[in-house]
């Protein structure tokens, strides 16, 4: 697995000089740590792994957002979802992979997946902020799909976007 972190450090746990600083200036910050070695750690068992791009990881709720460069989403998916579930026992919390450069509409679709997405819209509201509205198809009935409103903070602090979700039959 590649990162911002030099694999040494990943791999025996001592932060070089280098790596230090990125932690201290905040470039990087202790969960993405934590989240890229479990990830070195996993590479033996599945070595697609090591082709994957790690950006970073965002904890929402009991929600663990792991980024990773686009084109990735799909290596770290595969083994029939076992490095999911592999992360999920590890960590104790919901796992949710999403492409750190993606469009935003692919960035929505991920997010929202399995849910299928019918439009999406900009709104421009009356005091100048932007939301972005989103109409999903079906009524939110999987308990086990993602909580709509950690859906929201994930798009928030991930891309910067408002979401307002609607669902149609």
């Amino acid at each position: 697995m590649r990162s911002e972190l030099c694999q040494f450090c990943l791999r025996s746990g001592i932060l070089c000089p280098k790596c230090r600083v990125k932690i201290e200036k905040g470039e990087i910050t202790r969960l993405d740590l934590e989240v890229a070695r479990i990830l070195v750690s996993l590479e033996d068992e599945y070595p697609l792994l090591q082709d994957v791009y790690f950006h970073g990881a965002l904890e929402i709720n009991n929600t663990l957002v792991i980024l990773v460069k686009r084109g990735d989403m799909n290596k770290i998916l595969s083994y029939g979802g076992k490095i999911i579930k592999a992360l999920e026992s590890k960590v104790g919390k919901n796992i949710r992979v999403l492409e750190y450069n993606s469009s935003e509409r692919k960035f929505i679709e991920d997010l929202f997946a399995p849910l299928n997405v019918v439009t999406i819209n900009k709104i421009w509201l009356p005091d100048g902020s932007v939301e972005t509205r989103v109409i999903l198809r079906g009524k939110n009935k999987r308990k086990k799909s993602l909580n709509i409103d950690v859906a929201k903070e994930i798009a928030k602090r991930v891309k910067g976007i408002t979401l307002r979700v609607e669902f149609t039959e």
